[in-house]
């Protein structure tokens, strides 16, 4: 069921959502057909909010990118997030293509931070840490180096 007809014009609610935060071009647009906007409204919005530069997906992937690094996620998750945002997949690969960060060091940084330098003392203890930094979006071979694992599990 769609919403009764707004009393703002499309361009207005863009422009209100992105005062507010910086969205992706997919996520505007749900948001402004979920209100009740007709899709011409909507695409000439999303334009008039790319014309002026006010809607960038790369600006927002880049945005999520660092806001993942500094909450401590890993690849896979801010990348997932990425694609729940509805950014382009082509956004996202030429991102992380262009990226030089160290993820192995990364994680190595995320386990310090919750563990320390205290000792995995049995495999249960192994198992949580591993599950723990996979939740955060850490690869397995991340997971090996950040929590100094040699065998396999």
């Amino acid at each position: 069921m769609r919403a009764k007809k707004p009393v703002q014009n499309a361009k207005q609610a863009a422009v209100r959502y992105l005062s507010r935060r910086d969205h992706a071009e997919q996520e505007l647009q749900q948001k402004l057909l979920a209100r009740g906007y007709e899709h011409a409204e909507v695409d000439e919005a999303v334009t008039l909010c790319q014309d002026y530069n006010w809607l960038d997906d790369a600006r927002f992937a880049e945005r999520l990118l660092n806001n993942g690094i500094a909450k401590g996620g890993g690849l896979l998750r801010i990348r997932q997030e990425m694609a729940f945002k509805g950014i382009h997949e082509e956004v996202v690969s030429q991102l992380f293509e262009d990226d030089d960060f160290d993820w192995f060091e990364h994680a190595r940084e995320v386990a310090r931070r919750k563990y320390g330098d205290s000792p995995m003392e049995s495999d249960k203890e192994k198992a949580r840490r591993l599950r723990f930094m996979q939740s955060r979006g850490f690869d397995f071979e991340q997971v090996k180096y950040a929590l100094g694992v040699d065998d396999e599990y």
